[in-house]
């Protein structure tokens, strides 16, 4: 049989060409024995777009021309030559472009064409995905974003605080009303519910804690002259997730929260682009470690954490560092904050809230190494302090001071008496070379 370069040619491309086409072009890493990568490349692209395991009757060479996906790249991690030594299986980096018409704008179906079938098919990870402008202009993103969260607080310069209320779940609304007067009057400037609190349970009522934390928030703003952003937990069965958004903002509410990873891309999308949810969206990293945890399997963190949560229109969201009780690798905290914050035509920046155990003594880290904009987020740093939340408050606000103002940690807390408290407290020790009396 005769075949054309056309034909022989069908399933294969380059990266620019596919692109310049309006391909989407994923990345996965692939540890796999195999006698001929090309043709399980081949085989992957087939499987995501037209084909499947044997050829079907009403497949056909226009409809792979229109639909099917192109092998644009293929690596082998090192480049290894005749002197190959190594026992384990290769390790591939494998590049497939899938046509921009096959997925509208459902992020849904953009993660099924891209990884859907075969994320279960041994140890292959989707590690990147580079999206066309045509593609990425189809997208919202986030609504406010880093300059919108600052025009909403009226805080131009230093990292924002976040503050979970504490105990994660158990208390009344009357309890929580209390403890977030305490932590907003101290200095926080958004104040969030557990992702643990489910959105409208009899024990803690939706309308009753919005109603009650917004007359202290109006409250605080009297007393001290800052505003506190409510992020209230809407995530429930999906047909219900937006009826709570929208009962939320009706009782007063400032700002949302949504458990993104269990309740989906696609249930955070649908709250960001309706225009009627006119507050920020807190996209909670929950559950995120059943995608982003494995070597060889699942999602690269940074793109699933970062890209895929930006695009579908999250405002900021919590996330680990390299410092915390959930330490994570410097490279993941990294990448995570660049792809929520690089520039990418007309979606705007996320900002990144360094979570999970963090602490007075870790805020000049994250500073140093990521800057101002973000958000310094603070569940046992604010109401573990011995004097309270409202001291606890006060001390991360004076953690921030002495990063931004470039003093020593200890020199500061000499004069300031709730840092002192807490870094004591944290660390006995952490004052011996210092003479706290001058």
């Amino acid at each position: 049989m005769i075949r054309k370069l056309d034909e022989v040619n069908l399933g294969h491309a380059f990266p620019e060409v596919a692109f310049s086409e309006d391909y989407i072009i994923g990345t996965y890493q692939a540890r796999i024995k195999t006698k001929s990568i090309e043709k399980l490349a081949l085989a992957i692209a087939d499987e995501q777009t037209t084909g499947t395991w044997i050829k079907v009757g009403a497949d056909s060479v226009d409809k792979k021309i229109k639909f099917g996906a192109k092998v644009v790249a293929i690596y082998e991690v090192p480049d290894t030559g005749a002197d190959y030594v190594e026992d384990l299986p290769p390790m591939y980096i494998i590049q497939i472009a899938f046509p921009m018409e096959n997925l509208g704008n459902s992020i849904s179906m953009m993660l099924t064409t891209i990884f859907g079938n075969i994320s279960a098919s041994g140890m292959v990870k989707l590690i990147d995905c580079a999206f066309p402008k045509k593609y990425v202009e189809k997208f919202q993103g986030p609504k406010f974003g880093v300059e919108g969260l600052r025009d909403l607080l009226g805080v131009k310069d230093r990292p924002l605080l976040n503050a979970m209320i504490k105990p994660n779940i158990g208390w009344t609304p009357d309890e929580g009303a209390e403890i977030f007067y305490s932590a907003a009057k101290g200095g926080v400037d958004i104040i969030k519910d557990d992702e643990l609190l489910p959105a409208n349970e009899s024990f803690c009522p939706l309308k009753d804690r919005v109603t009650k934390f917004m007359e202290k928030e109006k409250k605080v703003f009297e007393e001290t002259g800052e505003h506190t952003l409510y992020a209230v937990n809407v995530t429930d069965n999906i047909d219900k997730i937006k009826d709570n958004a929208y009962r939320a903002i009706e009782y007063g509410a400032n700002c949302i929260m949504l458990n993104t990873y269990t309740a989906g891309h696609g249930a955070l999308k649908m709250l960001a682009d309706d225009p009627n949810i006119n507050v920020p969206i807190l996209a909670h990293v929950d559950f995120v470690g059943a995608y982003a945890s494995s070597t060889y399997t699942g999602i690269s963190a940074p793109l699933v954490i970062g890209k895929i949560t930006r695009l579908a229109g999250g405002d900021f969201q919590i996330n680990g560092h390299p410092w915390g009780k959930f330490p994570i690798p410097y490279k993941i905290f990294y990448r995570s904050f660049k792809f929520f914050t690089q520039p990418w035509w007309n979606i705007k920046p996320m900002m990144y809230a360094c979570s999970g155990g963090t602490t007075q003594l870790v805020v000049k880290n994250c500073i140093d190494d990521l800057g101002t904009d973000i958000i310094l987020a603070a569940g046992g740093g604010v109401h573990g302090h011995p004097d309270g939340s409202e001291a606890g408050a006060r001390s991360m606000r004076q953690a921030i001071d002495a990063a931004m103002k470039g003093i020593d940690l200890m020199e500061y807390a000499k004069d300031h008496e709730e840092l002192r408290r807490m870094a004591e407290f944290l660390n006995p020790d952490i004052f011996k070379n210092f003479d706290l009396m001058q």
